[in-house]
């Protein structure tokens, strides 16, 4: 393996070996000691970004750091520990694509409220058939 590049960005991680040392520090993972961890690595995750968002002007890209991609890492960290990597990365194709369909969407709302004096309640509700055609034109032609 050596001098080649994995495919697979998850080789480093032996699963076996983690999910032995999960059973060992947990026992047996219950629903409400996955939603306790995915709580946890969430709180940290989103605590990091946020950090990272105040080092930037303006302060408003704290709240673009601190929302989704601490929600993605923690759901993903858990999705790999629990179900593989092949799920997590089905997981994290869908994640894309639902965020190149929110830029999409985002895009679309804000150029319309920019350029007309429209009420945002009605352009927000009116676009998501565009948000919809985006998500599910990426699921069509990539994920399915």
């Amino acid at each position: 393996m050596s001098g080649q590049i994995s495919d697979n960005y998850f080789d480093f991680v032996d699963l076996q070996a983690l999910r032995a040392l999960a059973g060992q520090c947990f026992g047996r993972l219950s629903p409400m000691k996955l939603i306790l961890i995915r709580f946890l690595i969430g709180g940290f995750a989103v605590s990091g970004f946020a950090l990272l968002g105040d080092l930037f002007k303006p302060k408003s890209f704290a709240g673009l750091f601190g929302a989704a991609p601490s929600v993605a890492l923690a759901t993903l960290a858990l999705t790999v520990a629990s179900d593989g990597r092949i799920y997590a990365s089905t997981e994290a194709n869908s994640m894309m694509a639902g965020a190149i369909a929110f830029f999409a969407y985002a895009t679309c709302v804000s150029r319309i409220l920019m350029r007309g004096r429209f009420k945002a309640l009605w352009v927000t509700v009116s676009s998501l058939p565009l948000w919809a055609a985006v998500a599910f034109g990426l699921w069509a032609v990539w994920l399915r």
